[in-house]
């Protein structure tokens, strides 16, 4: 019986190093990413420009002609955007000329690797992510970190910058 136990054990220890081995790989590459908020932190007259990984890898790059950024900082806003957005047809952001940006960088490799990502990956829209604190810091207003930022822009100048708390006051905000 303690031969089977041991065994188990060992298997589970085994099992356990590989299983983070696989998911403690860094993925991101900061040469391809970069975002620059002038002058910075973010306020209304800031010029914004940003080149962003989607859930996929997939580099975007704002255009002049989005309105409107959603950005969150704290896993709570984070989960209230992606359940709105999962109530929403597939093409709100791109009817709504919006991106969804979501601030990851605290988040361990291998937590992000074997959970956020794979549940990101489920969505139906993309999710721009932020991986490094430096890109963070340029668009996070301390005061605010657990709230949903929205940013509203034209040509990709900050016209306003609000706050909300909740999807009710978030489907408000983007009608």
């Amino acid at each position: 019986m303690k031969k089977i136990i041991l065994a188990l054990m060992a298997l589970i220890v085994i099992a356990g190093a590989v299983f983070a081995f696989i998911n403690a790989k860094e993925n991101y590459d900061p040469t391809k990413y970069s975002a620059t908020v002038t002058p910075s932190p973010l306020k209304p007259g800031s010029k914004i420009d940003y080149t962003l990984p989607d859930q996929f890898g997939k580099p975007h790059t704002l255009e002049a002609g989005t309105q409107t950024l959603i950005l969150t900082f704290a896993k709570e806003s984070s989960h209230t955007v992606r359940n709105f957005l999962k109530q929403q047809p597939e093409d709100f952001l791109l009817t709504h000329e919006a991106e969804y940006i979501a601030d990851i960088h605290p988040m361990p490799v291998i937590i992000r690797n074997a959970f956020a990502m794979p549940d990101l990956k489920k969505s139906n829209y993309p999710v721009l992510l932020i991986y490094e604190e430096k890109i963070a810091t340029q668009f996070k207003n301390p005061e605010h970190a657990d709230d949903i930022m929205l940013v509203t822009l034209q040509n990709k100048v900050v016209k306003a910058v609000d706050y909300v708390k909740d999807a009710d006051a978030l489907a408000k905000k983007l009608q």
